[in-house]
């Protein structure tokens, strides 16, 4: 005993021990205990076995747990356990007295080796009831022989009653242990002995259920799932999930899960961390089958769908599929049950993908359960919250619903049948009004007519399940291609034939699918941007391969064009200028699609000038339509060369024919940016998106005049004139002097000028050819460059121009009122300002001003949200912007100290941008020892040489 209780002494790391005389007086056990503390705490150890990760005591704790558990079995086997109580209790004094130490190390290893002994009597009590009911059917059996052997009987039956006297005794030790240690360390200052004390009670329930498979010890468990440690709470609901894997353990579940159901939804929706979430959900998916949850309780789940973690969504897809199906089966029994659906749709045809099927109901059920989840999330938007959300938007960025598909797409294998979804949306639900239906001799009520009221969708509904349809087609083809390797990444001939024919397959469907969802789901802009997108998919490549008619793929451009010509809608001329994009990338099919795109630009900049001329002779404009051909321009100057369209002027038709109608597109963008709107069609939103897409269409205009630029350096061919880009910055600089503090548009024109400068700085890159490079004499017969000539160095040079030290001035004072926007905004701290920073010219903005709780959940806390983060958008796309023009040399370096000074006083996105002012960083040399020998005078002269050009 006294060996014994020296090794759990050593186990914790210290080297006193205690004589057998201190062993035989186990009232003195307590104040022994204190005289070892005192003295282990004397040595201030820190490390101790059980948790050192020294290579020694890697496998520690396991030799040790398994040393008490062969302890427990051998004194079990020899039947001391039954015997000599006296030594367990003994040891049970010392052990649970260090249990109780207020010195880490001895609490801590003691509590494990009670935890290890406890759990080897649970194996132990198994055992014994397991011998017990073998026992109990042996004598069972020998009394239902005709010649009963009573000796037989009689042996049987003491050996029951040992059997119960031992079962007794262990569960006497059971209960012993557990009051005294576990009852006190479940809740210990340390997570560690708390996570010890979860894992082992989820072990004694399953090996001992007799014992602690009980609401007495199941509510320990409940407790626990509010601790504030994560790995904790990760280890109940792991031990919660293999009691509710076993469908044998619901009743003895039931009360506990009536009890702590709550706690468990809270867990999956809000715990900070996002894997125990996922895990709860996956528990609570199998607590749903046991049928114990409540519908609260699985909406509140099921609307994890769109939650904004990934695990956690990916995990509630098996959740949210019985969700649906649930759904299904109370709509089945609407149309008149399995019996009714046969007579209304009869058997489901196998390739005629647009007549009705038993999974349109299920698409519907789909469409309302995301429509009823998002509408409970999102709530009502107030209007500057709703802007704000618009300006914040990326764009090519997934929706809710598209986030939310690729969960359903997992969990729902009717989604992957894409093409029947596909039919469902396109089918016409008013072919058989009601006339008809009086004719064919029907009742209103019968299943036919039922089931087809019933799969008729709304407008949000058939939005949804158009993002869903764009999920779909996109997980086949990914699935598609993923097939051609198998496991080991291995290909095969017939795997890459069975995936060409499914792209082969789609992208046929699809050429025939998206003019036919156009023409239906075209006149709404929410579901023609959603359209467009599947354009996107489309292996345009097999599409030319497969030799189809150009006249199919002419046409479906002709309704993306006049998608783009009828809509004024952002999302919508995105996609579509997206769709041209993706189709300008084949190179058999980019001269029609380069025909279809010249169409537009003649429609819009013919549009253009007849507005701007309209202006010009005094005649009231819609400023709207001006701003909606603005924003077509836009789009398409960023996807479509635009240097020749710009340039070009028109010839007067007339001598009535004012400067508008002859002068080019470029020049009237230019002009559009500083015009003075009158006050009688101020728009303020109008006018300032009128000038913000003037300045990104004349932006994407210098963009590819660069890229022309330095083909002709590259080639060294004849180039034209070269540019000059002073009237669109002089419009810039009026911009930012006509307006103040942190506009919008004063921030646009400011970031649009760093980026001109820093435009034209990247040709210092690219290096003319020699035979250019030349400053010689001019050909014959020309006095200056001549405009087919090559571009010189100094051509190029007088391109590559500092911003001036004034702008740089009016650009840092707007730098600095962004700042202090952003910091009042959201109520951060700045560096002092040095004295010669220019003056703040921002207006008091009333709303970061205020003095709101930040705790309210309020229309106002919203509005203050959005304007913060807004705020913070711009702030950092400005700081990028002079970020960039430093680097390239266009700014002086001086900006850089300004850049940094509040480098960690605004946030992480700010400090993620400013850091790149330190990048690139030199590389460093590896040092490497070198070899001793001897060095001559001119390898000594070489290596200066070297350090010289290095420096």
């Amino acid at each position: 005993m006294c060996e014994l209780v020296n090794l759990v002494i050593k186990c914790t790391g210290c080297d006193l021990e205690v004589d057998v005389h201190e062993i035989e007086d186990p009232d003195n056990a307590t104040s022994k205990l204190e005289d070892l503390q005192n003295a282990y705490h004397a040595q201030t150890i820190t490390d101790y076995p059980l948790i050192s990760k020294a290579k020694g005591y890697t496998s520690f704790r396991a030799i040790m747990t398994s040393f008490f558990d062969s302890l427990i079995n051998a004194c079990h086997g020899a039947g001391v356990l039954y015997t000599d109580l006296a030594l367990i209790e003994n040891f049970e004094i010392w052990a649970t007295a260090m249990s109780s130490s207020y010195i880490r190390p001895f609490r801590h290893t003691a509590t494990v080796i009670c935890l290890a002994i406890e759990s080897a009597l649970c194996d132990v009590a198994s055992e014994i009831a397991q011998t017990t009911a073998n026992t109990m059917q042996q004598k069972e059996n020998e009394k239902k022989k005709k010649k009963v052997n009573k000796e037989r009987v009689a042996a049987l039956q003491a050996k029951i009653t040992e059997q119960e006297r031992r079962r007794e005794t262990v569960a006497k030790i059971l209960e012993d242990i557990f009051s005294a240690v576990y009852v006190h360390r479940y809740r210990d200052v340390d997570p560690k002995i708390r996570l010890e004390c979860v894992t082992a009670l989820g072990k004694w329930i399953t090996s001992a259920p007799d014992h602690f498979f009980s609401g007495s010890y199941l509510r320990y468990l409940g407790w626990v799932m509010s601790d504030p440690s994560a790995p904790t709470r990760a280890e109940v609901i792991k031990q919660l999930s293999r009691l509710f894997k076993n469908k044998d353990n619901v009743a003895r579940l039931r009360a506990f899960t009536e009890r702590f159901r709550p706690r468990l939804v809270e867990i999956a929706v809000r715990d900070a961390e996002t894997g125990i979430r996922a895990s709860a959900v996956e528990l609570l998916d199998l607590v749903r089958d046991t049928g114990l949850l409540e519908p609260d309780d699985i909406d509140s789940v099921g609307r994890l769908i769109f939650d904004n973690e990934p695990k956690v969504r990916s995990a509630v897809s098996a959740f949210f599929a019985e969700n649906i199906n649930d759904m299904l089966e109370s709509v089945v029994e609407e149309v008149g049950g399995q019996e009714g659906l046969a007579e209304a749709i009869g058997e489901d045809p196998e390739n005629d993908f647009d007549l009705p099927r038993r999974s349109w109901l299920k698409y519907k059920c789909l469409a309302e359960v995301l429509q009823s989840y998002s509408s409970e999330d999102n709530g009502e938007m107030n209007g500057t919250t709703q802007q704000a959300k618009e300006d914040l938007a990326i764009a090519g960025t997934d929706s809710i619903f598209s986030l939310a598909a690729h969960v359903v797409y997992k969990g729902v294998e009717e989604v992957k049948a894409w093409e029947i979804l596909a039919g469902y949306l396109l089918y016409d639900f008013s072919i058989l009004p009601q006339n008809q239906i009086e004719r064919r001799g029907q009742s209103v009520d019968s299943p036919e007519i039922q089931f087809r009221r019933r799969c008729q969708l709304s407008e949000t509904e058939e939005m949804i399940l158009l993002e869903v349809l764009n999920v779909a087609v996109k997980q086949k083809l990914t699935e598609t291609i993923e097939a051609e390797t198998d496991k080991r990444g291995k290909t095969s001939k017939a795997r890459i034939e069975e995936s060409r024919k499914i792209q082969e397959s789609t992208a046929l469907r699809l050429a025939q699918v998206i003019p036919n969802l156009l023409k239906k789901f075209g006149a709404n802009p929410v579901t023609a941007s959603t359209v467009l997108r599947l354009e996107h998919v489309l292996n345009l490549k097999i599409f030319q391969q497969l030799r189809q008619d150009s006249t199919t793929y002419a046409s479906l451009l002709d309704d993306i064009n006049r998608q783009f010509l009828t809509h004024v809608d952002r999302n919508v001329l995105t996609e579509a200028s997206n769709a041209l994009l993706h189709a300008r990338g084949f190179e058999d099919l980019e001269e029609i699609t380069e025909s279809k795109v010249q169409q537009l630009w003649v429609e819009t900049t013919s549009t253009l000038r007849g507005l701007v001329a309209a202006r010009e002779q005094g005649r009231t404009t819609n400023i709207s339509n001006l701003c909606n051909t603005l924003r077509r321009i836009s789009n398409l100057a960023s996807i479509s060369d635009c240097v020749g369209i710009f340039n070009t002027e028109q010839r007067a038709k007339s001598k009535r024919d004012n400067v508008a109608m002859t002068i080019s597109p470029l020049s009237m963008i230019t002009n559009l940016i500083s015009e003075n709107f009158t006050e009688e069609e101020e728009d303020t939103d109008k006018v300032d998106e009128i000038i913000i897409t003037a300045i990104k269409a004349c932006l994407f205009y210098y963009m590819w005049l660069v890229r022309s630029l330095k083909n002709f350096l590259v080639d060294n061919t004849p180039a034209p004139p070269l540019p000059d880009y002073g009237p669109f910055a002089e419009s810039l600089i009026s911009v930012m002097n006509a307006r103040s503090g942190a506009d919008s548009v004063r921030l646009a024109a400011a970031s649009a000028y760093l980026d001109l400068f820093t435009l034209f700085a990247s040709l210092r890159h690219a290096k003319p050819t020699p035979a250019s490079n030349s400053n010689g004499p001019a050909p014959k017969g020309q006095t200056k460059r001549s405009s087919q000539a090559p571009y010189g160095a100094d051509d190029i040079a007088s391109l590559i121009q500092p911003v001036p030290p004034s702008i740089q001035t009016l650009i840092h004072t707007i730098f600095a009122t962004a700042e202090k926007s952003y910091a009042r905004i959201s109520r951060r701290v700045l560096d002092k300002p040095a004295p010669d920073d220019p003056v703040d010219d921002a207006p008091l903005d009333l709303l970061s001003d205020s003095d709101d709780d930040d705790e309210e959940e309020s229309e106002e806390g919203e509005e203050r949200k959005a304007a913060r983060l807004v705020a913070e958008k711009e702030l950092c796309e400005l700081a990028g912007k002079m970020v960039l023009a430093v680097l390239a040399g266009a700014l002086d370096a001086k900006v850089k100290e300004r850049l940094l000074r509040n480098k960690g006083r605004l946030g992480p996105n700010f400090k993620e941008v400013v850091v790149f002012l330190d990048w690139p960083k030199p590389k460093q040399k590896r040092k490497t020892p070198a070899k001793v020998k001897s060095v001559t005078k001119n390898q000594v002269n070489t290596k200066s040489r070297e350090l010289v050009e290095d420096e």
